[in-house]
């Protein structure tokens, strides 16, 4: 065994260390500080990884996890149970700025960071998965296991009531069930989204039946097959389209994002990755002239039949298509935002966002990412934008997720 000191989090939540030879190692479930004997389960040329076989002295941020799954079932759903809330915040800032600096190339400190209002009880949405007769979540340690789940306690009680139903009926469930989607909508409709490994027929009503005081919308995403609603309430929500797992907070964030474009009024503004376009609707109410473009064609459906609230001052215009393949299709913009999903911007929106910044001296651009290194990278590509603000947010607590705004302004 090998004996190492944590030094800090590193992006994804693993504890980072030195070994003798000065290697760098990652060690899952470590707190700053910790002091640990480690066993060496994968060597890289410049890295290494490790499990702890024995904690000999505690770190002063680490703490007792209260989820029993992240203890007793090596729970892989949040990683950062056992840091403190000031040291999770800390992790999140720094693993933001390392991005900045070392992918990005900027010369910045750590970000400010927002604390979530509620560290718990936020998710109103969660996936389980389901195989080896389990429905739940993988282990940290172990990817391949899967353990059957309780309760979450970072998903709201409501969705965890759902479950324990779904779950007392779950030979209801089909026979190939590979997830299980709960979810409830920002109108307070409930919706379970059943994904099997195969197509085979499945009768959906008796699980309507059971669930019949939810009233909810059953859908089912066939092996290889588009999600569709086979039984419940059609209408409303629907379930595949993005809306941040945190949504009151999510607002916060949108409405940061309006803001940071200054004065808008009059101007054409692009939504990009615009979703459902909240916050197309918040610019809109601005005076903004937006075109919203997502390549959900049902959020972009349900989107179009909803009556918008407050924007005779401006006009939204949605676009259903992938961004990198709609951008000739607007007028030149004035501002722009930018929400992408989890991998980032299409490098050919990058370059068209960076040839429309080298001749909009002063124009504005927010990016709302979800993962610090390929903001980073994005940001690289578009060197005609500089840095003018960034903040980090706390939307994802007891997780090693960060939001993350990034303001640019064209020089």
């Amino acid at each position: 065994m090998t004996a190492v000191t944590i030094e800090r989090i590193a992006a994804g939540g693993d504890g980072v260390g030195h070994l003798a030879d000065g290697m760098t190692v990652f060690v899952p479930r470590t707190a700053p500080g910790d002091q640990v004997d480690l066993e060496i389960v994968e060597r890289k040329r410049r890295f290494a990884r490790a499990r702890v076989r024995r904690r000999s002295a505690s770190g002063a941020e680490r703490v007792e996890p209260p989820c029993r799954h992240y203890q007793a079932d090596g729970c892989g759903g949040c990683q950062l149970q056992h840091l403190a809330p000031a040291a999770q915040l800390e992790a999140k800032r720094r693993i933001v700025g390392d991005a900045l600096r070392r992918i990005a190339g900027y010369t910045v400190d750590d970000p400010a960071i927002v604390p979530a209002p509620s560290a718990w009880r936020y998710r109103t949405r969660v996936t389980l998965a389901a195989g080896q007769g389990r429905i739940g979540f993988h282990r940290y340690d172990d990817p391949g296991r899967l353990f059957d789940l309780e309760d979450c306690p970072i998903t709201r009680e409501r969705v965890m009531e759902l479950w324990a139903h779904v779950r007392r009926e779950r030979r209801r469930l089909p026979a190939s069930v590979s997830a299980l989607t709960l979810r409830e909508d920002r109108d307070g409709g409930w919706h379970v989204l059943v994904e099997t490994s195969d197509a085979a027929p499945w009768d959906a009503t008796p699980l309507t039946a059971a669930l019949a005081e939810w009233r909810c919308s059953i859908w089912w995403r066939p092996g290889g097959g588009a999600p569709r609603v086979v039984s419940g309430n059609a209408r409303g929500f629907p379930v595949v389209a993005f809306e941040q797992v945190y949504p009151e907070f999510g607002w916060r964030i949108r409405r940061e994002a309006a803001d940071a474009l200054g004065v808008v009024e009059g101007k054409v503004v692009w939504d990009l990755y615009g979703g459902v376009g909240d916050t197309a609707e918040l610019l809109a109410q601005r005076g903004a002239r937006v075109w919203t473009v997502d390549a959900d064609r049902r959020a972009i459906e349900w989107a179009r039949k909803q009556k918008l609230s407050g924007v005779e001052r401006g006009t939204v215009e949605r676009v259903a298509g992938r961004v990198e393949e709609s951008l000739h299709r607007l007028p030149e913009p004035g501002a722009v935002v930018v929400n992408p999903p989890r991998a980032g911007m299409a490098k050919a929106v990058a370059a068209a966002l960076e040839r429309w910044a080298a001749g909009s001296p002063g124009a504005r651009l927010s990016y709302v990412s979800c993962d610090p290194a390929t903001l980073a990278r994005d940001l690289a590509r578009m060197p005609s934008l500089g840095l003018a603000a960034v903040t980090a947010f706390d939307l994802f607590p007891q997780t090693s997720h960060v939001e993350t705004l990034a303001v640019l302004e064209a020089a």
